[in-house]
């Protein structure tokens, strides 16, 4: 892993430094050296992480990408009959035993990583990654975004989300310190960036929107953060104009990219730039191409198209991925005209990137990629329901809001309250409704299939077949 040798000139210069926090833990870059060292060398099984925030996780991760090890992240929120079958797949493509390990980078070319992403059926898909793509990706992303050893950095969201894992990894390839939350909480991250002197922001939209807007009565303003770098959606403007007044002094950065692909456009919003307005084209842009990134909107045949047209967004880049494990349906990550792309629809004018949507039906909330089939599978088999169809539909605060159509049986359907109950275990949070509606009737095509569209066209023209479920 391309921060193990970094990590080791930290302990070295710097060793009482704090180089992760986490609510009350705290680890310097010699105790974290330490500790993964130690677990490196015991041979114990680190193949598979799949636990909360603090400050073992970073032991953890180091560790289990030691030398020439692997590692799969597993999101420990997922319900377990999502969590086993994607560790069955990790297990027969990782070794079973952790075989005795130095706590030092292993050859740039080889696999480190097993990332997981959502897929159009309940189980995530799986991709892998080599060393070289991330450490080329440290490289870039430190540069542009300014990223230095004298920052603190506060990633308040879950560590096995791909933008938390590479801050915490970006961190320690770069000597920052990485300030971390148990749990996303408002009044915990408030305190959090005074009391550590956070400079640095990395979240998602939704996350800085209730940290700027519904902060504790009377609570300090972040005055002393310097940089805010948001991913996972487009920022809003109403986030953006409330990040302005809480952060006044920040250089707000906002980029696109996906897991896949690593970074593909970036976009600056210097302090004092005006807040674009809701409805403007410069809404829907996320930037130019990120360094070493070659961007491009092409056809269904691969080919490019000329600026103002829209099509399908690739890139020519060393920060992708190297191809899926599993979970391949030919819906999302790919090759297109011999550049990699994960199906979004875009347009480039005067050079910048404008991301329309996902080609693919994909919902993207509060930073979480979401696919349809997956929440009605979980809700078809509520008591109660005949017929379930889910869409995405735009939301200031989320990206987008994921709203389930109902279609009750004859002896009557659930209401919110026992639709909700019956996703408990089923469903991880961040992909349950924010919306139910009541159906009169399937939203179906001529040939009778399932239209997700024309349930939108219901919705927002207030068709009678698709009321508010009480």
């Amino acid at each position: 892993m391309p921060f193990l040798d970094r990590l080791n000139r930290w302990a070295d210069e710097r060793p009482d430094e704090p180089a992760v926090v986490c609510g009350t833990e705290r680890l310097s870059w010699s105790e974290l050296r330490a500790q993964a060292s130690a677990l490196a060398a015991s041979g114990e099984a680190t193949v598979v992480l799949r636990q909360g925030n603090g400050t073992d996780f970073a032991v953890r991760w180091a560790a289990g990408v030691a030398e020439e090890r692997e590692c799969a992240v597993l999101d420990p929120s997922w319900p377990e009959e999502v969590a086993a079958p994607v560790q069955e797949r990790c297990a027969d493509r990782l070794p079973e035993h952790s075989a005795s390990a130095r706590l030092r980078d292993g050859d740039p070319a080889s696999a480190f990583l097993i990332g997981l992403t959502s897929g159009t059926t309940a189980l995530p898909k799986g991709f892998r990654r080599s060393r070289a793509s991330w450490q080329r990706s440290f490289a870039a992303s430190a540069e542009h975004f300014g990223l230095a050893p004298q920052d603190r950095v506060l990633a308040p969201g879950p560590l096995s989300a791909s933008l938390n894992l590479y801050a915490l990894s970006e961190c320690l390839h770069a000597g920052a310190t990485f300030v971390t939350l148990p749990r996303f909480d408002v009044a915990a991250a408030r305190a959090a960036i005074s009391g550590h002197g956070v400079t640095r922001l990395v979240l998602v939209p939704t996350m800085l929107r209730v940290l700027a807007e519904r902060g504790p009565a009377g609570g300090a303003d972040a005055s002393g953060v310097s940089t805010i770098v948001c991913a996972g959606q487009k920022l809003d403007p109403g986030t953006l104009a409330a990040a302005r007044r809480w952060a006044p002094r920040a250089m707000i950065w906002e980029y696109y990219g996906a897991a896949e692909l690593g970074f593909v456009a970036a976009r600056c919003h210097p302090a004092g730039e005006a807040v674009p307005e809701a409805a403007s084209d410069a809404g829907t842009a996320v930037g130019t191409a990120f360094p070493g990134v070659e961007l491009a909107v092409l056809d269904d045949d691969g080919a490019p198209l000329p600026e103002g047209t829209a099509g399908t967004v690739a890139v020519r880049s060393e920060l992708v991925c190297d191809g899926y494990l599993w979970g391949d349906d030919g819906r999302a990550f790919g090759r297109l005209g011999g550049m990699a792309t994960v199906r979004d629809r875009g347009v480039l004018r005067d050079g910048r990137l404008h991301v329309l949507g996902r080609a693919a039906e994909m919902i993207n909330s509060g930073g979480h990629n979401v696919y349809p089939h997956e929440v009605e599978e979980a809700l078809a088999v509520v008591p109660g329901v005949a017929g379930v169809v889910v869409v995405g539909l735009p939301d200031g605060a989320r990206g987008q809001r994921i709203v389930a159509g109902i279609l009750p049986t004859r002896h009557g359907g659930p209401d919110r309250l026992r639709l909700r109950a019956g996703l408990e275990g089923r469903l991880a949070p961040a992909k349950r409704p924010q919306q139910y509606l009541e159906l009169q009737e399937l939203p179906l095509t001529a040939a009778g299939k399932l239209s997700r569209s024309l349930l939108r066209d219901w919705i927002l023209e207030g068709d009678p077949r698709a009321r508010p479920l009480g």
